[in-house]
């Protein structure tokens, strides 16, 4: 399966790195909280715009693109977040992509990658990530908590990734304030748009819920929306789009506050 390959080749990578660099320096504003989730509590639906150039699901998403433009792009479209692959064999992306990301845009960036350790968090904290990605299914439930923890001491927030009504108990149970779904199976990679709606109404009011893959049109927005959804991640349909900010610009207006009818005269 696609996940379990990927898991392995990063803890070998994890392994390398750690034994080149024991640990990355952090930056002297450890004791500042990062505020990646308050960015997405807005009126309507706000957007995380990711920056990947290739995928397992999707192959060539846009070979050779550069970070800093579709950061600067995604930023002037409406994006509320930037979501930055920074895995190199199986995404194309680098950690410089995500320096360079939250640099041009001013935006707060999510480490997009597949933690299996925590040197990893370290990692995202010295690159100045607001937050990080952690996966449900790759991770036993004292790894999650744990990691959670560490993210939170380092200042910063976890998006919390599950796919199925157990992984969702699972990340509230571990103390997950950002709760993300993901309508794809990252071991089919088969993607059910459905999934994020009918799992909303797990996730309390207090924590932030986020919809990710297979979203493309203003009707799929409206129908998270709809459902009280936070957020949306999108990647791909912008990715491969022949004017990425017309098209978030679309999806930002079909995820605007829905305004109240006009009172007759």
């Amino acid at each position: 399966m696609i996940l379990d390959d990927i898991l392995a080749h990063k803890r070998l990578e994890v392994a390398r790195r750690k034994r080149v660099r024991p640990l990355p320096p952090l930056p002297s504003t450890l004791d500042q909280q990062r505020r990646f989730g308050q960015t997405l509590r807005q009126p309507g639906v706000a957007f995380i715009a990711e920056i990947k150039r290739k995928s397992p699901s999707g192959g060539e998403l846009r070979r050779g693109a550069s970070a800093a433009d579709l950061a600067t792009m995604y930023a002037s479209a409406g994006a509320a977040a930037l979501s930055v692959l920074t895995d190199a064999t199986y995404f194309g992306g680098t950690d410089h992509d995500l320096v360079t990301a939250r640099q041009v845009s001013g935006l707060p960036a999510l480490r997009k990658d597949f933690v299996v350790d925590a040197y990893q968090l370290y990692e995202a904290r010295a690159m100045d990530a607001d937050a990080v990605l952690l996966i449900v299914r790759a991770l036993s439930d004292a790894d999650l908590a744990n990691f959670l923890e560490l993210t939170h001491r380092l200042g910063m927030e976890a998006l919390v990734e599950t796919h199925s009504a157990p992984e969702v108990e699972r990340a509230l149970h571990a103390g997950a304030r950002i709760i993300g779904v993901n309508n794809r199976d990252l071991d089919t990679l088969v993607t059910d748009i459905t999934l994020a709606p009918r799992l909303r109404p797990m996730v309390p009011p207090d924590c932030v819920f986020v919809a990710e893959s297979g979203i493309s049109t203003p009707e799929h927005v409206a129908v998270l929306l709809d459902a009280g959804v936070d957020a949306i991640l999108i990647g791909e349909s912008l990715l491969r789009s022949a004017d990425p900010a017309a098209k978030l610009r679309g999806l930002v207006e079909a995820g605007a506050p829905l305004r109240a009818a006009p009172t007759a005269p």
